[in-house]
């Protein structure tokens, strides 16, 4: 039901970014098809709810009838997805190349962290390097304090699986108007440096420093922070527009005084310090008493257990649970096409009969390919 129902999707199978975006995918309804490496494992597969949504086969890509089975694979297939470093898949015979030749109109994404050229591009690394050449991470530190990677959700994530999946839906946009198809280079640093476009236009402005912790968005501000409460928790501020202050200050019982003007720099520590002894003389769930659900710009800070019984998090079935796991929903949402998890995730190998007949393998080509080690 999903709005990309009937787009065919191959997946060479990989780690982070690459899977993240093959889930995006089968979330809003295509048909994706996972190719695993012969006795691959996975610590707890049932659990690994980024595989979601999508069989898993198993090819060997060494084996000759391997390789021609992922290349009839691609004759049917809108789109190829894989997060090798460059040069692999070209070594393997399933390069762009080979795949075009096969299917003038498929969409080749690539997922890499340097990207396909470049002076490192073979070289190896992972999200916090990324984020740290593409000048993002410098940017998560408080005021004195060495900088704080933001897990890997710059990178790998956002920078990398989102714009992947992006570029796919986009290439798959234009081949259906040109007829042809082509590559998306999806680099991991070249995603995290798009993230920080608002970033730049500020510095472009002069309202941004390059002195982190300083600044509006940074833990800078003292109504664009986090606070300590009173039961050791904690709560998150951002109160940016005059309005939005006015009516923190008004909840929290501040609007009374005379105090500095809210973009007055000079004052934000001094105001950080009020801000912090304020809000530890009452505990989280006080405050959120206080101030949740009006235009303080104020929320709990929750953990990722406590997150899914949030009311507005109920009430909007953020979180699903599916064969006994609990798991984000697919998003964005739809009024009409609605996406849904169709499955949820394979065990590596676990589907190759079922997934190969489904892209048109009778039992007969699936039997030979078997007993030739081609698949398993």
């Amino acid at each position: 039901m999903g709005p990309l129902e009937g787009v065919k999707v191959i997946e060479m199978a990989g780690i982070g970014p690459g899977p993240f975006a093959a889930m995006m995918l089968a979330d809003m309804g295509a048909d994706v098809i996972r190719v695993d490496r012969p006795n691959a494992r996975s610590i707890n597969p049932s659990k690994d709810v980024l595989n979601r949504g999508r069989p898993s086969i198993a090819v060997d890509l060494k084996h000759p009838d391997g390789v021609e089975t992922v290349l009839r694979l691609v004759e049917s297939a809108g789109a190829l997805v894989e997060g090798f470093r460059p040069g692999v898949m070209e070594r393997l015979r399933l390069g762009p190349d080979e795949c075009l030749a096969r299917n003038p109109k498929l969409v080749y994404g690539r997922m890499t962290g340097w990207g396909q050229e470049g002076p490192l591009a073979k070289a190896a690394g992972h999200d916090i390097n990324y984020i740290a050449l593409a000048g993002v991470l410098n940017n998560f530190a408080r005021k004195g304090e060495r900088p704080v990677p933001p897990l890997n959700m710059v990178g790998d994530f956002g920078g990398g699986g989102m714009f992947l999946a992006f570029g796919v839906v986009c290439g798959l946009l234009e081949a259906s108007r040109s007829g042809q198809g082509q590559v998306v280079d999806a680099a991991m640093v070249d995603g995290a440096a798009v993230l920080m476009t608002m970033i730049h236009a500020f510095v472009a402005m002069g309202t941004w420093t390059d002195d982190p912790g300083t600044n509006i968005l940074d833990t800078g501000a003292h109504f664009y922070d986090v606070y300590e409460t009173a039961d050791g928790e904690h709560v998150a501020v951002g109160a940016i527009e005059t309005q939005f202050y006015a009516e923190l200050l008004e909840r929290v019982g501040l609007a009374g005084e005379e105090l500095p003007f809210q973009l007055d720099r000079s004052q934000w520590p001094a105001m950080k310090e009020r801000f912090a002894a304020l809000f530890k003389t009452k505990t989280r769930d006080e405050w959120s008493e206080v101030l949740e659900g009006s235009d303080a710009c104020f929320a709990p800070v929750l953990s990722m257990t406590e997150a899914h019984r949030h009311p507005h998090i109920a009430a909007r079935s953020t979180f699903v649970e599916r064969d006994g796991v609990l798991q984000p929903a697919p998003a964005p949402r739809f009024s009409r096409t609605t996406p849904e998890i169709s499955r949820g995730p394979s065990e590596p190998g676990a589907n190759t009969d079922e997934a190969l007949a489904a892209w048109g393998f009778d039992a007969t080509d699936i039997a030979k390919l078997r007993e030739a080690g081609a698949i398993s």
